[in-house]
């Protein structure tokens, strides 16, 4: 009797071990390594059965397949203008944020164009789908809904029906018969994934995928996951909080690090199509500790609030605590404050926030953090009609910055009189768009022309 060859897989990272480990040498979680049967791997077939062959660049004819719209002018800016026949996307997100329903009422606006688009659940019935259609007001003759795992019956069903678009609600739930492990496993997740790709780049069908997410907030399954797909989109948002963030992390298509921004509903979610008015609409007005800064989320300017507390410490190691910013860069720009201002923060707790939950990235909020904490710390409020964008480096220099123009358009609309700036970013043919725009090279010009010299 022939011996079954097993090995074991980590579930989060899809490292392999011929021995079970304690503990994944690669990714450092502990009790992730599963074994399963190890299979011999077999090319993934054609369609149509016919074999490739090379072809020479400049003799491939392209396809002109416009994109067709989702339906929401905020999913189509994240995907790159709209949805790409024969593309392959996946969307991630925390349990409850919203995926399912903001796929179905994307699914539901593709039926209304008189196209076929289907959607697939592997977590719920039909019954549930149904439910969820009502309350959003998602019911259409042109779209379709299959219960169902199998990759095989969902692949005979897309040949079937030939949609327009398809939805797999989602990929940890599929399995292929060919595959000992059980659905959600490295080895069933790969497979599945690729003739997904296989189905939508052979009939032309875009295919978008739900994929869970980890205790960390990463894409749940083999790294390769994110490598096989066109575009992968996070969907973002305190479950608290109704306006929810997606965000573009990779777009073969299109620019990636776009955002779009949308209002959670009881009839579903709605378009947000000022996000800067949106999270500064409860903004303090004069209160110490607040600054605005122009981000600058893939091509779009967006205006937010960030908040400061520093108040004093009884304890011998004072507190730091960032939301929405990266705390180590947080600490940097206090430690920079402290060496090239003077602001001594040692015996004070300091607290950094982004009103309204989004996480921003971004180097040029570094100039609107750092005045923030120096407003809260010598309790003097930043005037009103005030916006920040800068660089900060560790010799307390203002960097510059990409697309000021972009920054001031966004703050003129919103009624913003002033914005400091790098002065390395000022030019004759700079128009201020109406904004009286304040040069700074380092972060102690900036804080004296916001607050003062004491």
């Amino acid at each position: 009797m022939k011996k079954v060859k097993t090995h074991y897989v980590c579930q989060e990272c899809g490292a392999e071990s011929v021995k079970w480990l304690g503990r994944c040498p690669s990714c450092g979680e502990y009790g992730t390594m599963i074994e399963e049967v190890v299979t011999q791997s077999e090319p993934v077939p054609t369609l149509d059965g016919a074999a490739r062959e090379p072809m020479q660049l400049n003799q491939i004819v392209l396809k002109k397949e416009p994109r067709f719209s989702s339906g929401s002018e905020e999913f189509n800016r994240v995907l790159g203008g709209g949805i790409l026949p024969g593309e392959l996307f996946l969307v991630g997100g925390d349990p409850g944020i919203g995926k399912s329903t903001l796929l179905l009422q994307t699914a539901h606006k593709i039926s209304q164009t008189d196209h076929t688009v289907l959607y697939v659940t592997g977590e719920e019935s039909m019954q549930q789908v149904k439910l969820r259609a009502m309350r959003i007001g998602s019911l259409h003759d042109g779209l379709y809904v299959l219960a169902d795992t199998s990759i095989d019956q969902i692949e005979k069903q897309v040949k079937r029906l030939r949609p327009l678009f398809v939805v797999i609600d989602s990929i940890q739930t599929m399995y292929a018969a060919e595959l000992p492990s059980a659905p959600g496993s490295i080895q069933q997740v790969r497979t599945c994934t690729m003739r997904l790709l296989t189905i939508a780049k052979e009939l032309s069908i875009a295919i978008c995928i739900v994929g869970h997410v980890t205790k960390d907030g990463a894409i749940a399954g083999p790294r390769l996951l994110e490598h096989m797909v066109d575009a992968v989109l996070y969907f973002e948002g305190d479950r608290h909080h109704r306006y929810r963030v997606l965000r573009a992390v990779k777009n073969r298509f299109g620019s990636a690090d776009e955002i779009g921004v949308f209002d959670m509903r009881s009839d579903g979610l709605c378009d947000v199509l000022s996000p800067s008015a949106m999270f500064l609409a409860e903004r303090s007005i004069a209160t110490p500790g607040s600054t605005v800064v122009a981000s600058l989320e893939g091509s779009r300017p967006v205006l937010v609030e960030i908040q400061a507390l520093v108040s004093p410490t009884h304890f011998p190691s004072p507190r730091r605590m960032a939301s929405g910013l990266d705390y180590n860069r947080v600490t940097l720009l206090m430690a920079v404050l402290e060496k090239r201002v003077g602001l001594y923060l040692q015996n004070f707790d300091a607290y950094v926030n982004v009103a309204g939950g989004l996480k921003i990235d971004e180097p040029a909020v570094d100039l609107g953090v750092a005045v923030a904490i120096a407003s809260s710390f010598r309790d003097h409020a930043v005037a009103t009609g005030t916006v920040f964008a800068g660089e900060v480096g560790l010799t307390g220099e203002v960097r510059a910055i990409a697309r000021l123009d972009a920054r001031l358009s966004e703050a003129k609309k919103l009624g913003f009189v002033r914005m400091i700036a790098p002065v390395s970013n000022l030019s004759k043919s700079l128009d201020g768009k109406g904004i009286e725009v304040v040069g700074v090279a380092t972060l102690q010009e900036a804080i004296a022309a916001t607050l003062g010299r004491n």
